[in-house]
């Protein structure tokens, strides 16, 4: 078997910021998606699973909150909100499935357009990351495993959720490797969780009874 690099666990910090651009009508949140920068699709549509920690939203895409929240518009927002990101490999794909939504509604749905009451527009943010190795590194799989423990929820979000998107993969980072060093079970063990379903310490724990699950028949 050819040499694996080890896996080093990386976590994120970053900036958030106001674009200029705000929406108070499907009409002008359609023409912002289309044009917004990457960093704001993925912002909007995945920050909140990193800083909701104890209430669950009804939506985590924001964009989906907003329209029903403050446009009233909930048929579409369930539409926006039910789009299957596991299945989206790129925040490029990402963006179009929710403007092909939004088209549904307008084909389907040819009433007056509704402006939200002043002061609930939605505005649009950025996030700029910056990725830092987090000084913990794994060399084999229980290393691995023991480790998952031990990282933050950042770290978790990170090879989980952002790496795979902005890097237009099928899989996440763990799975990727463990399949790399021929743990091809445990890859697909992680694979087939769904990190849009549960809280990011759930996921953790999800990760880490995988790992324990593999020890106990060892």
């Amino acid at each position: 078997m050819a040499h694996i690099e080890p896996f080093v666990f990386y976590t994120e910090h970053r900036l958030v910021g106001l674009t200029g651009r705000s929406a108070r009508n499907l009409p002008e949140l359609l023409e912002h998606l289309r044009s917004a920068s990457g960093s704001t699709i993925f912002y909007h549509t995945h920050g909140l699973y990193l800083r909701q920690h104890f209430v669950k939203p009804r939506f985590y895409n924001e964009f989906a909150g907003w329209v029903y929240q403050s446009l009233q518009e909930h048929r579409l927002a369930e539409r926006i909100g039910a789009i299957d990101l596991l299945s989206i490999t790129s925040i490029r794909e990402l963006r179009e499935s929710i403007i092909c939504q939004i088209e549904r509604h307008f084909r389907d749905t040819p009433t007056a357009i509704r402006d939200c009451r002043e002061g609930d527009e939605f505005h649009f943010c950025e996030a700029k990351s910056f990725i830092v190795n987090s000084g913990i590194v794994a060399h084999s799989a229980p290393e691995f495993f023991r480790s998952v423990t031990s990282i933050s929820n950042a770290s978790i979000y990170f090879h989980m959720f952002e790496s795979r998107l902005r890097l237009e993969r099928t899989t996440n980072d763990f799975s990727l490797w463990l399949n790399d060093l021929g743990e091809t079970r445990l890859a697909r063990a992680i694979d087939k969780l769904d990190p849009y379903a549960v809280s990011l310490d759930q996921l953790k724990a999800q990760i880490g009874r995988i790992g324990r699950r593999t020890a106990g028949r060892s």
